[in-house]
């Protein structure tokens, strides 16, 4: 059961779909319109919207601001082995913003999503740094 949500905004949401069900290991939980889907990852859920004149996550702010995919904040899933994850995951296309790195408990990289969403995947080095 999901404890945490994120949202993202997507330029395509059934693009978005399968990168994180095929790719990352999400399920699917409903997609019951164009422009949304949720999916989960153990405690995480993740909420895809692409922009939309609809209401909702999608939807324009007053001023005419349109919602859009990037940034640098993200969330992170860990891996058992992140170079081979890093290795299959470019073999089937993903896009990573530089290399693996060596941070403070844990080796990184970051992959991007089909819109250029980024998503921290780690493998923890130090104990305290695993997830339970």
């Amino acid at each position: 059961m999901a404890t945490t949500q994120v949202r993202y905004i997507v330029r395509d949401v059934g693009a978005a779909i399968a990168f994180y069900t095929e790719q990352l290991g999400f399920d699917l939980v409903m997609h019951p319109a164009p422009p949304f889907a949720m999916l989960s990852h153990g405690d995480l859920r993740l909420v895809l919207s692409a922009p939309n004149p609809s209401p909702g996550g999608g939807q324009s702010l007053p001023d005419g601001t349109a919602p859009e995919p990037g940034g640098w904040n993200r969330f992170g899933l860990q891996v058992d082995d992140l170079t081979a994850t890093v290795d299959r995951l470019r073999h089937a296309g993903a896009r990573f913003r530089g290399n693996v790195i060596t941070g403070v408990g844990v080796r990184q990289a970051i992959v991007e999503d089909p819109s250029g969403n980024p998503v921290e995947l780690f493998e923890p080095i130090v104990d305290d740094a695993r997830l339970q």
